[in-house]
């Protein structure tokens, strides 16, 4: 952030204001001030109570200060007024905005981080994105990956911060604040990054946030784009990697949009034609009709490759008790599940069934 728009901003309230008016840095330093001999000074007992006051007014040896908006749980720079009365507390919450809204605009034409958050928003032309690239010499090819780290329950504000500390590169990699629940990480890699790498950087972060803050996550990972008008794609294939992942791999905490497989066809279809689906399959008795010891059969067989003689004996049981259970199936549903095409089918099925129910349709 450029000290100067912050001292271009002082310099027109300095007319207005009788008090000294300026702006703080995260690590104390007066980097703006209308009286010109306070630049440089550091004042670091004044940033420990604007970290304690939680964005109220802080008062610090006869000034208020006040932060300015920020993305990350610490305060990025802070607004100051001479004076802890009433009066200062007024002027200094005026300064704010006026401090706000410059930094607002500063970022959106200068800072990097904006211009992505922008991209992958859709918040910008196609036009745009190659105009303000070169302005801001962002190399527009290069091999970059999209991850949306999502919190899971409790959550807390300083997830941005852990990862940000993992990646501080503020050139190559760009954490960005979402929401409350969501932080994207945009990151460059090197020529010939594949999935394990991907899966890697992921769970470093997942690991992070846990034992740092106890906080759990679900992270999604899209694929690898060679340019940055391909970004906003792959922040949306990290979003449907972690809806799609949400019904068919509730237990993962990693879910990559390349290894999807048939789950990410069957969450893209109308809920209609699933459940036309469903009655064509089980034209003898609906899939309900399976109790939860033949459905644990089935998964079992499946886990297993259609080995008969290992899912026996996964699940301690006789081979001929379970080719019994095979042919109770098969009369059932009409499906014999030894063979591959009609193992495909109840697969495929079973996974409709379980996207019908994520939508809150049961039957």
């Amino acid at each position: 952030m450029s000290s100067r728009m912050f001292q271009g901003v002082v310099l027109q309230m300095k007319d207005s204001v009788d008090r000294t008016v300026g702006v703080m840095d995260a690590e104390g330093t007066v980097v703006a001030c209308s009286e010109l001999t306070c630049i440089g000074e550091r004042w670091p007992g004044a940033v420990t109570a604007v970290n304690a006051g939680e964005n109220e007014p802080a008062r610090y040896e006869g000034k208020t200060f006040r932060p300015l908006a920020g993305w990350g749980a610490q305060f990025d720079y802070a607004a100051f007024v001479q004076g802890d009365d009433g009066v200062a507390a007024s002027l200094c919450a005026m300064a704010v905005v006026a401090f706000n809204e410059a930094k607002t605009h500063y970022e959106e034409k200068h800072d990097k981080a904006t211009f992505v958050k922008n991209i992958i928003s859709d918040n910008i032309l196609l036009g745009d994105i190659y105009t303000q690239a070169k302005e801001l010499h962002f190399v527009s090819e290069a091999p970059r990956a999209a991850f949306l780290v999502r919190q899971v329950g409790h959550t807390d504000v300083g997830v941005i911060d852990v990862i940000q500390n993992l990646f501080p590169d503020r050139q190559s990699d760009f954490v960005i604040s979402i929401n409350e629940t969501d932080v994207a990480l945009i990151k460059q890699r090197p020529e010939g990054a594949d999935v394990k790498d991907l899966q890697k950087i992921a769970k470093q972060i997942a690991t992070a946030v846990t034992q740092e803050l106890g906080v759990k996550v679900v992270i999604g990972i899209g694929t690898i784009v060679p340019h940055i008008r391909d970004l906003a794609r792959a922040y949306k294939e990290a979003g449907v990697a972690i809806d799609v992942g949400k019904v068919f791999d509730t237990e993962k905490t990693v879910i990559n949009y390349e290894n999807l497989g048939i789950g990410r066809l069957i969450y893209q279809l109308p809920t209609i034609l699933c459940q036309m689906f469903l009655q064509e399959v089980f034209k003898k008795n609906p899939i309900d009709a399976l109790d939860q010891e033949t459905l644990l059969t089935i998964n079992k067989f499946f886990e297993n490759n259609l080995n008969v003689s290992e899912t026996a004996r996964k699940l301690f049981v006789h081979r001929n008790t379970l080719v019994y259970r095979l042919e109770k199936i098969k009369k059932l549903t009409g499906l014999d599940l030894r063979e591959f095409d009609d193992a495909i089918t109840f697969k495929v099925a079973l996974m409709v069934k379980k996207y019908l129910i994520s939508r809150g349709i049961e039957s």
